[in-house]
């Protein structure tokens, strides 16, 4: 059963400043809420219909209080359109101190506002083998529910910190790491040799790249419209733009 103080809890957890206060995020969604239980975070509460709860019952032991609902009551604290059988409360984890080393490839989010593209970006990178992005302050937060839901999963497996962009390109000189960002007039990517050790910022949806980290991109990147005409949409959806980024630096690597 869900009580109706926790459903209010539950439905409080769409802010970002609830989510602080009670350090608690949302995961809903058998794979959302599986590949919670599977990882390091810390699941204080789980909920679940009884066919989920047999089905998974070697692996709901890792939430500290397990507890049969409803499909009716789990409708009643999701905040999905189509909620499925289960959803966790889990600990928010300790914010996470910067490296002093860079992956090969990472990505710095440079103000993403769509909770949607964030978690897309992060299922990209998981597929790609890009276990760290980087995001500036003003950047979606990666707790947001739309922000899990849109992950897939992937959430528990890539590290997101966020930074104001000067500590990430002092890093960056200090290993030899070159920043590289997307922009209209940059250079065309599938003709452009790519390095082994990268930065690529991304920009805002609306406004692009900020002129404070634009100051600090050494190398502009552009994605070519095929056919290149003025008719056509003005630019590509951030989270697609990730995914071809990735796929060009990929390119030719051995696994």
């Amino acid at each position: 059963m869900i009580s109706k103080n926790t459903i209010k809890l539950i439905k409080s957890l769409a802010h970002k400043k609830y989510r602080q206060k009670h350090q608690l995020f949302l995961v809903e969604g058998e794979k959302n809420v599986l590949e919670v239980l599977d990882s390091s975070f810390q699941v204080p509460q789980l909920f679940g219909t009884e066919r989920f709860l047999q089905n998974n019952s070697g692996r709901i032991t890792k939430a500290n209080i397990v507890a049969e609902a409803s499909t009716d009551e789990i409708k009643k604290a999701s905040l999905l359109k189509s909620p499925q059988d289960c959803l966790a409360l889990c600990a928010l984890p300790k914010e996470n101190t910067i490296p002093p080393q860079l992956e090969s490839f990472t990505f710095y989010l440079d103000g993403i506002q769509d909770p949607g593209n964030l978690g897309t970006i992060i299922r990209t990178c998981d597929w790609f083998g890009a276990k760290t992005i980087y995001c500036s302050p003003d950047t979606a937060d990666i707790y947001n529910p739309k922000v899990i839901q849109a992950s897939m999963g992937s959430f528990v497996r890539v590290k997101v910190f966020y930074t104001p962009f000067a500590q990430l390109a002092e890093i960056a000189a200090q290993t030899q790491t070159e920043i590289m960002g997307t922009f209209m007039d940059g250079e065309n990517i599938y003709n452009t040799p790519l390095p082994e050790k990268a930065v690529v910022v991304l920009g805002n949806e609306g406004k692009g790249v900020s002129t404070e980290v634009a100051a600090k991109v050494e190398r502009k990147l552009s994605i070519p419209r095929f056919p290149n005409e003025n008719d056509g949409p003005e630019s590509l959806n951030v989270g697609v733009t990730a995914a071809i980024i990735c796929s060009e630096f990929k390119r030719g690597k051995t696994f």
